[in-house]
């Protein structure tokens, strides 16, 4: 009989809007090629609810949705401002969850666990907080092994500043688990110094990349075309994108010919478009809200540079996507990609002098950037889902034996 994993999502393509989604779809594809039978079970709206085919081939993997108000990325004040404002939830569930986010992940464990008491897994995998409780309460039904997969700490996503109610639900999580998965050697030093995990109990798998590796659209010859640096990510305290205008003010000043690009959305959006133009920016920053696959893939193609000044990352799936796109990179030194992504500049988060240096040689050197985008095959060619799932496989294989 096959592996059969019971695992708890928060999000999954094409309903995303972060790289936990992106990851969880490539692993669970990478399970399912390693022949691992997954059962994934995701919070969805009231209108969204039944079960889904994970693949054409493979009637016995399934998607499970479970009615619920959760959305990724939302904190205790977020969720009851957008839950009390009957923004997107509908009436009968709003009065199920209530506007208090502990309540609903508490709602969201029992219905999780319920639905799934049919089935019988032997390894159950949690990812992020959200879904720690549904995880512990199912190893207890089910008494098999536990992993919980981190893929961001309330402490990565609050500038160090956390919650206190989050950061001891992800703590409680951590120790009921049998195992825990790190994204990123950075990520497991984050555990291991303010939640007090044991590193023993801690496997690092990083993230991979499955995208065929793209030809950059070569722009060396057009005169008429500006050099642009991009940002790409949610527009959050974590992804520092106000360190990006800081090292863009120094780069026009130094180069004014080169243009910016702030791609994303997030609750920063008005705060940045404003400090931009008081700093002078309006020129040649560009902020293009949310962008869709399509719009991604093209400024990728028109970049010259891609820059991640992340504050703490635990992995950085664009910095993959990047170098797949053929964009050579600048990656904060406080991320995960920055261990396996070595043909980079890497740059302390908050070192903007740096950061416009190292701008302004990747944008002048040509042989240089070459030389990054060159050295990109071969970090995906090892650095793929099929190979980063096989370390998973093997993870539940220990816990059962």
């Amino acid at each position: 009989m096959p592996l059969h994993s019971l695992m708890f999502g928060w999000e999954y393509p094409p309903l995303h809007s972060g790289g936990l989604g992106v990851a969880c779809q490539g692993l669970v594809r990478g399970l399912m090629h390693h022949g691992v039978r997954v059962t994934l079970v995701l919070p969805t709206a009231a209108d969204e609810d039944g079960v889904t085919t994970l693949s054409p081939s493979d009637e016995a993997s399934i998607i499970r949705y479970v009615k619920s108000t959760l959305q990724p990325y939302e904190g205790l004040e977020e969720y009851a401002k957008r839950v009390i404002s009957g923004g997107a939830v509908g009436e009968d569930i709003r009065e199920l969850y209530g506007p208090d986010l502990g309540t609903a992940v508490e709602k969201f464990a029992d219905m999780s666990v319920a639905m799934t008491s049919d089935i019988q897994p032997d390894v159950i995998h949690c990812h992020d907080w959200m879904t720690y409780g549904a995880g512990i309460r199912a190893k207890a039904y089910h008494k098999v092994p536990l992993v919980m997969h981190i893929h961001a700490t309330e402490f990565d996503r609050t500038d160090f500043h956390p919650n206190q109610w989050i950061a001891e639900r992800e703590r409680q999580g951590f120790l009921a688990a049998d195992k825990v998965i790190a994204v990123s050697q950075y990520t497991k030093n984050v555990l291991i110094k303010h939640y007090g995990i044991d590193p023993d109990k801690i496997a690092v798998v990083h993230n991979g990349h499955d995208q065929a590796m793209i030809e950059h659209e070569d722009t060396t010859g057009d005169e008429k075309r500006p050099p642009l640096v991009l940002f790409l990510g949610r527009l959050t305290i974590q992804k520092n994108p106000v360190q990006f205008l800081e090292m863009a003010r120094v780069v026009h000043e130094i180069n004014p010919d080169v243009q910016f690009v702030m791609a994303g959305d997030g609750a920063m959006l008005p705060e940045l478009m404003e400090k931009a133009c008081h700093m002078g920016l309006t020129d040649c920053m560009t902020f293009t809200g949310r962008v869709n696959r399509t719009g991604v893939d093209a400024l990728y193609r028109q970049a010259n540079c891609f820059v991640m000044p992340s504050i703490s990352e635990p992995f950085g799936l664009v910095a993959l996507e990047a170098i797949g796109n053929g964009v050579p990179v600048i990656l904060s030194k406080q991320s995960g990609a920055a261990e396996v992504v070595e043909h980079a500049f890497h740059v302390d988060f908050w070192d903007t002098e740096r950061f416009a240096d190292c701008i302004l040689t990747v944008l002048r050197e040509q042989p240089l950037a070459e030389q990054l985008i060159a050295e990109a095959p071969r970090v995906l060619s090892k650095l793929n889902w099929q190979n980063q799932s096989g370390a998973v496989v093997s993870l539940y294989q220990d816990l059962i034996s």
